[in-house]
């Protein structure tokens, strides 16, 4: 249900609450009690953010660092949370946001986080707040984690791209990570097994909307940037925000012919889009779009966010 304060600014003033969604759902089941939840609305470009997936060895650190390198003010890395100590010269909010472990346990039953795994008697996890502020920050939020994280994250209403990198080989693979020459044997047997079970897992688990592989490293990265449109026009879906209308505190908002219509102090009318929306709560519900009228018609050549 869409509910539009009054007297409000604009970006604090489209709200869903929520009745029947998959995180609604998980918490009736979780608390066994009837549960409602509301969720921000928030006008302006769908940036999907991007897991990306891939045995150790594969080059996947590798692409998403010429990524950011190349592309610093459209992508951006999600701070994860963990209960384990922080070592030296780490900093809170910057390395991982260190939590108490009841803390962190509580937010992950209260469905706050889209991943989590237990590693070595700690918890390390992606929070959904964590990916929500790289979003606010007008960037795509990429994830870097494994196949379990990957599945988590399918299960959860944010609607990420997902993509995983396989080498072309895995004796290709058992080269690359012994040609590092930094593990002892011991420890490039336990990367290679742990490898196997992600290929196997990447390939066949239907997880994933696409699977680069990365014989070259140069034509994996220009597969990648076509994957992530980096070289084609904005949809529908991806407008600029050059021409982003600013209403008054003193909006008001009415039902026309089924369409919800804000009208702002100058009395133009804008009919609220919500065919590109995706999210929900915990996070936020993004995508949403204003529609500009004419005279109390449509103009359908032009989308304004």
């Amino acid at each position: 249900m869409l509910v539009i304060r009054r007297d409000a600014a604009l970006e604090d003033s489209l709200w869903f609450l929520e009745f029947n969604t998959k995180f609604v759902r998980d918490q009736r089941q979780a608390l066994d009690a009837e549960v409602v939840a509301w969720s921000k609305g928030v006008i302006g470009e769908d940036l999907k953010p991007v897991v990306i997936s891939g045995p150790s060895g594969v080059g996947k650190g590798t692409l998403i660092s010429k990524l950011m390198e190349d592309f610093p003010t459209k992508f951006g890395f999600s701070v994860s949370h963990t209960t384990r100590a922080p070592r030296q010269k780490e900093q809170n909010g910057v390395h991982y946001h260190f939590s108490e472990r009841s803390a962190m346990e509580k937010d992950i039953k209260d469905g706050k986080f889209l991943e989590f795994a237990l590693v070595h008697d700690n918890l390390y996890g992606t929070s959904v707040e964590a990916v929500e502020v790289v979003a606010d920050a007008g960037k795509r939020c990429i994830l870097d984690i494994d196949v379990q994280g990957a599945r988590q994250v399918r299960a959860s209403p944010l609607g990420a791209t997902f993509i995983f990198i396989r080498p072309p080989s895995f004796a290709e693979l058992e080269n690359r990570l012994r040609a590092r020459g930094t593990e002892t044997e011991e420890q490039v047997q336990k990367r290679l097994r742990n490898a196997k079970a992600e290929i196997e897992q990447g390939l066949s688990s239907g997880i994933f909307d696409h699977i680069l592989e990365n014989d070259d490293l140069e034509e994996c990265y220009r597969n990648l940037k076509k994957l992530l449109g980096l070289d084609v026009i904005p949809d529908v879906c991806r407008t600029s925000q050059a021409t982003k209308p600013h209403l008054s505190m003193n909006h008001l908002e009415e039902n026309e012919d089924g369409r919800v219509v804000v009208v702002d102090h100058k009395n133009n009318k804008f009919a609220l889009d919500v065919s590109c929306i995706r999210g929900g709560a915990p996070g936020r519900t993004r995508g949403l779009k204003l529609h500009p009228l004419s005279n109390g018609g449509d103009q359908t050549d032009q989308f304004i966010i």
